[in-house]
């Protein structure tokens, strides 16, 4: 009996996965009940009837307000594993911190000046 190592047995994991993903798609679809109205076609937004297009075009600084939340969300993530590490990593982490702290403060300042903290 020859046993599947390796990359056989990888390949034979996805193939049955996806056997398994269709023959529970095609069972779904066949007991399904169906039974189509001109009221369940209609978009559900919160019990309200839908208006206007929903391609909306919205102001730059939204997207200014998400990537800042970003850039300073990915700090904190960079900046706990740091704090609890502190007192192995010793001295040259310690100003690597600083010197990371200090170019997002900059930006910070930047975006300041420019104006792009306004909500207007």
């Amino acid at each position: 009996m020859m046993l599947l190592t390796g990359f056989p047995l990888l390949f034979a994991l996805i193939l049955l996965s996806g056997a398994f993903a269709l023959l529970l798609l095609l069972i779904a679809q066949t007991v399904q009940f169906k039974a189509p109205s001109a009221l369940k076609e209609t978009t559900y937004e919160s019990g309200m009837t839908p208006y206007g297009d929903a391609r909306v075009r919205f102001d730059v600084k939204f997207y200014l307000f998400a990537l800042m939340f970003i850039l300073f969300d990915i700090e904190t993530v960079f900046l706990f594993p740091w704090a609890v590490s502190f007192d192995q990593l010793g001295l040259f982490a310690f100003v690597e911190m600083i010197l990371f702290l200090g170019i997002l403060a900059i930006g910070l300042v930047y975006a300041w000046k420019k104006g792009a903290l306004k909500w207007q």
